[in-house]
């Protein structure tokens, strides 16, 4: 057996051309060297705005203004649909054109009605064998684990096995459809991998899309569940039957405003049925009333869309102000923290009800972009035109990592104890140890033109999705081994696409 196939503390994904800024377009509101296999890049318009800030210096080690604040509770309005040494590298290309089903389960092993309930029973787990929530959790043998690469051109999202490196299924994020009118970017995995959640950052639409067939709803009552099988099956808005619901937050008139910054929570781990049950979603967004002047972070069920819990963020003067939450992701304490785009850390301490926040700003010339919480419960945030900087919140202080001044994107951590961040200066990928704080080693791809998002998958592979290209799978122990997987579209995605950083920081109950 593969030794990989047997973990125990797992890797961390993150949120996360080159005129860095913001998303993609502006509207309004076998083995071989080299080989580049039904390679489709986006021709598209962008809507990342310019660069107005000047690059930092070298490393510093600064502790930054923090102040505590009682977050706000407050009724959303929201429409809910229910359904550094350059190295030379060797690598592989794979050709994902070949079809494939899917399937996960046997069609017909289906709950019926309108509506389904997350956590419900994996027919898988209830074999009469002993219970264990690693199983559960992807950390014991694994036998299936995805990557969800948004596609903004197209208003879909992708479904790739990162085992078999075949894209299993593209699914509609939204009624709007393509030529960025939906314009997904954000999507994170639940802890189980179950079921991940899209954010539309044109539309306002948060959508959770089930991954295996046993979630999936039979609506049409066929006996069956009609899904996508496929890369080029896409099904008509509210006809796949694995999206779940939809929400649309009230969110103010500007693609800034769009929900962004994103994470679950596992939710609570039943030995009964083997299923975390119960499990939330938290996603940031700027309300009607709220640009330049306040955001909101609100708390979904995971199960329905509802919005249970609203932390209404007063004062919100981030590096630009008309951005909302820019990504999320969970510490070990299941508190939630989030970032401005080139702004102010958040922590939303989910221990309180109603849940309240801390704030701190980081040293002049940050430019938070993307980021992460690494294994040990520590914020990162990569900067663009600024350096990659972790923050201590033991004692208050932000490090900055020497040598890296660039304009980086997303920044995701591996088992290993490496955090890795997508580079669009010298195009690549920056390896750092995030015990010392220091660069281990930069990257390059064979093919490169815009890295954006970072994760890792279940085995504690590392996954770098090039906006144009595709997604690079990379052996952390062995980096200079990378295969691309060619993915059709523009792939403007951050944030935790493997729920990779979820299992890196929460234990199994």
């Amino acid at each position: 057996m593969n030794s990989r196939l047997k973990l125990i503390s797992l890797a961390l994904p993150v949120l996360v051309t080159v005129a860095c800024g913001d998303d993609g377009n502006t509207s309004a509101s076998a083995t071989t060297t080299i080989t580049t296999t039904n390679l489709t890049p986006a021709s598209s318009t962008s809507d990342t705005p310019t660069m107005d800030t000047l690059p930092t210096g070298g490393a510093t080690d600064t502790g930054g203004s923090m102040s505590n604040s009682g977050g706000q509770t407050t009724t959303g309005d929201p429409t809910l649909t229910t359904a550094g040494p350059l190295t030379t590298t060797t690598m592989t290309t794979v050709d994902t054109s070949g079809t494939t089903d899917g399937a996960d389960a046997t069609a017909g092993s289906t709950t019926s009605g309108d509506e389904t309930t997350l956590g419900t029973t994996d027919p898988s787990t209830t074999t009469g064998q002993p219970c264990n929530p690693n199983d559960t959790m992807g950390m014991g043998d694994v036998e299936k684990s995805y990557l969800w690469v948004a596609n903004s051109d197209e208003g879909t999202v992708s479904k790739v096995n990162t085992l078999t490196l075949i894209e299993e299924g593209r699914y509609r994020t939204g009624p709007l459809g393509g030529s960025y009118a939906e314009n997904p970017s954000r999507t994170a995995v639940s802890l189980d991998g179950r079921y991940v959640v899209v954010n539309g950052r044109q539309s306002g639409a948060s959508t959770v899309i089930a991954a295996n067939k046993e979630d999936c709803v039979d609506n049409n009552g066929n006996g069956m569940i009609d899904t996508s099988a496929n890369n080029g099956d896409i099904r008509p808005w509210g006809q796949d039957e694995c999206m779940l619901w939809t929400i649309n937050h009230p969110m103010c008139a500007s693609i800034g405003c769009g929900p962004r910054g994103v994470t679950w929570t596992p939710g609570t781990f039943n030995m009964d049925t083997c299923q975390f049950e119960n499990p939330k979603i938290w996603v940031g967004y700027l309300p009607v009333d709220g640009l330049g002047i306040k955001a909101h972070m609100v708390r979904l069920d995971g199960a329905t869309g509802v919005v249970e819990e609203t932390v209404v963020i007063d004062n919100w003067s981030q590096g630009w102000t008309d951005y909302g939450p820019y990504g999320a992701a969970l510490d070990k304490d299941k508190n939630v923290w989030f970032t401005g785009l080139r702004g102010e850390l958040f922590r939303i301490n989910t221990a309180q009800n109603p849940a309240t926040f801390d704030r701190w700003t980081p040293p002049p010339g940050t430019e938070s972009y993307g980021m992460t919480v690494d294994p040990d419960g520590d914020p990162w945030m990569a900067g663009c035109q600024g350096p990659v900087t972790t923050f201590d919140p033991d004692t208050n202080t932000f490090t900055a990592v020497a040598g890296t001044n660039a304009c980086y994107r997303g920044i995701a951590a591996d088992k290993e104890g490496g955090m890795w961040v997508a580079s669009n200066g010298t195009c690549g990928v920056m390896q750092i140890d995030h015990v010392t704080n220091t660069v281990i080693q930069f990257h390059n791809f064979p093919q490169c033109l815009t890295p954006v998002g970072v994760s890792t998958d279940l085995e504690g592979f590392v996954w770098v999705v090039d906006e144009s290209l595709g997604a690079w799978k990379i052996d952390p122990l062995a980096p200079n081994n990378k295969q691309l997987v060619n993915i059709t579209g523009d792939h403007y995605t951050y944030s935790d696409m493997t729920g990779g950083q979820l299992k890196s920081v929460v234990q199994p109950q």
